[in-house]
């Protein structure tokens, strides 16, 4: 999925959050967002999953505007989001989690529990378990298999290496990588190292502004620094 996102702005009340962002995802790209905690990272996030309203301009997914689309439309288009926090339903298990979440799609067949089982293994040893009952690492790994089960074009992440062991960051940016190609990516992520490994290209929010962007070739490990350190 190609996703254009143009003069984008969002106010709190009379807060305004993001300030005329424009940037465009290539099918099969990972886009990395950067900066400092404030910076409306989240919020930018929240807006392409139509958790937000845009005060203005306009989002596309493969050239249809989605800028007042509801979520579940945006979803249906092939949109999947794993916000910051996870946000799994704590009361019911493992497999009802995913269930949940690809009903809707038409897409809650045994193979498709497979393809995310065999991505993180995990989830089929703890299939009856209660999500509540599940690590911090393995929540997020069900989170991720959660999107993954609507079969999406587009998967946005927000900062899915938060309060993760370094093994399941190694895991999350092992699947990341194998799924890059496949379907676009949108990664917003504060651990410079992982969003590095993964993207193929960088936008950074200062102040709910673009202030850079550019390609892994341009954009060196100095330059994306300075926009991460408080």
């Amino acid at each position: 999925m190609k996703l254009a996102v143009r003069e984008l702005d969002q106010h709190y009340g009379g807060a305004q959050a993001l300030r005329k962002v424009s940037f465009e995802v290539a099918p099969g790209q990972c886009l990395a967002i950067l900066g400092r905690n404030g910076a409306g990272k989240s919020t930018l996030l929240k807006c392409l999953a139509g958790a937000l309203p845009a005060s203005r301009g306009a989002i596309e997914f493969d050239g249809v505007d989605m800028t007042g689309a509801p979520s579940h439309r945006r979803s249906r288009a092939g949109f999947g989001y794993v916000p910051q926090g996870r946000e799994i339903f704590a009361e019911l298990s493992v497999k009802e989690n995913l269930i949940a979440a690809a009903r809707p799609h038409g897409a809650a067949t045994e193979a498709t529990f497979e393809e995310v089982y065999g991505l993180f293994p995990v989830l089929r040893e703890m299939a009856g378990r209660r999500g509540g009952a599940l690590s911090g690492g393995q929540q997020q790994q069900l989170a991720l298999a959660r999107a993954l089960v609507t079969r999406p074009a587009l998967l946005a992440l927000d900062e899915p290496t938060e309060g993760v062991q370094p093994s399941i960051v190694q895991l999350i940016e092992t699947v990341l990588a194998d799924l890059k190609g496949r379907l676009s990516i949108v990664l917003v992520e504060q651990y410079l190292d992982f969003a590095t490994a993964v993207a193929d290209r960088f936008l950074v929010l200062s102040r709910g502004r673009v202030v850079d962007e550019g390609g892994r070739a341009e954009m060196s490990r100095e330059r994306l620094s300075k926009f991460m350190s408080v």
